[in-house]
């Protein structure tokens, strides 16, 4: 059976592929977008936090026994937890600066962290076993479909409509919409809005966090996974919207389908289909598809 000249099964494998990429790239841009939105700081360190994850779930598995399930739980704690210290210790003396300088300290974060790892693990990288609930899949005729890989897309989608939920239709999110566009105002109805701002910061990183977990079983952990990820997922945030909570959900969940039927298509292109994407979306609408244009 072929569709458009293409064998379904591998036009509906790419698309797959296409789901699980854009599962992460909404993952990741949604923790970006969190971030900025509230912090107004363009977190370069979001991949290696990424990474983070991966590794944080690789030890607690090899070196407690704490499996997957635990993982989901614990990893987005700890490393979120080290996103408050970063927030505390270094962002919080840079807001009154130029945002140039934020960008180039958690840029620098991020190349001291991935060069932690690789001195500590080498370049190569290390298998993450797949809980058991998850292995196998099934047989839909067409294709086989790998029930660990369905579960990526779920949960990914779930976690990114539950934020956007709770940032848009509750009374925290309101709290952290109107910290972004009067800091006093909120502060004078009793809200602590310094410790509103870190703990944001730390669920971002928490997020990226999780996505980590979530990759490491398909990916194999590496000092380099989040290193040209981010790279992407940036041109994602851009074309969604600048802080943009919906727009970094569905554009990521889009430009993962697209890059998997450009694969298929026009293979060649896959790699640039989401700059260029990135760089026509500029020109038309510059604030990005979801963005507010000031």
């Amino acid at each position: 059976m072929e569709i458009f000249g293409v064998p379904a099964q591998a036009l509906f494998g790419q698309l797959l592929i296409g789901l699980i990429n854009g599962s992460f790239y909404a993952l990741l841009s949604l923790g970006l977008a969190v971030i900025f939105g509230l912090l107004n700081i363009i977190n370069f360190t979001h991949g290696a936090q990424y990474t983070m994850g991966a590794f944080v779930a690789y030890l607690l598995l090899n070196k407690l026994g704490l499996g997957y399930w635990a993982a989901l739980v614990i990893v987005p704690l700890i490393v979120g937890a080290t996103g408050v210290i970063i927030e505390r210790f270094m962002l919080k003396r840079l807001y009154q600066l130029d945002h140039l300088y934020g960008l180039l300290l958690t840029f620098g974060l991020a190349l001291i962290i991935q060069g932690l790892l690789r001195n500590a693990y080498g370049s190569s990288g290390l298998p993450y076993t797949m809980p058991e609930q998850l292995r196998g899949g099934q047989n839909l005729g067409f294709m086989f479909l790998p029930n660990y890989r369905v579960w990526v897309i779920v949960a990914s989608l779930t976690v990114c409509l539950s934020t956007w939920f709770v940032i848009e239709k509750t009374k925290l999110g309101s709290y952290l919409r109107a910290a972004t566009e009067n800091p006093p105002l909120v502060q004078a109805f009793g809200v602590n809005v310094p410790r509103m701002i870190t703990l944001t910061y730390g669920f971002g990183v928490g997020l990226a966090a999780l996505a980590g977990v979530m990759a490491a079983p398909i990916y194999q952990v590496s000092p380099q996974m989040g290193g040209d990820l981010i790279i992407v997922v940036f041109a994602v945030v851009v074309i969604g919207g600048m802080g943009s909570i919906m727009g970094s959900i569905v554009t990521g969940f889009s430009l993962g389908l697209i890059e998997g039927l450009t694969k298929v298509f026009y293979p060649e292109a896959s790699n640039t289909v989401i700059f260029i994407i990135m760089a026509i979306v500029l020109l038309i609408r510059p604030a990005g598809l979801f963005g507010t244009q000031k």
